[in-house]
């Protein structure tokens, strides 16, 4: 996507390699973008990366209710009075 691309040229001396880099640049970007900016970037994009980009979107919201709500934490029978400290 030549929007990444650009952004990532723009960045790409200053970035550590940390997965938090791209997250606050790109909620910076997101900040100055008004509803038209937004429209204007999705026209630009590709069946295949709407699609990639909604897929994203429901894997991480999934994500998030699974750890809410708890799930994917495993138990034996023995370990009923057992507490998790983290």
């Amino acid at each position: 996507m030549e929007f990444v691309d650009n952004l990532y040229d723009l960045y790409k001396n200053k970035l550590t390699g940390d997965e938090e880099d791209a997250l606050i640049i790109i909620e910076g970007i997101l900040q100055t973008f008004s509803s038209k900016d937004v429209d204007e970037l999705m026209d630009k994009l590709s069946d295949q990366e709407r699609y990639d980009m909604l897929a994203l979107f429901l894997y991480e919201k999934f994500r998030q209710k699974l750890a809410e709500e708890g799930i994917g934490q495993t138990k034996n029978r023995d370990d009923v009075n057992t507490k998790y400290y983290h």
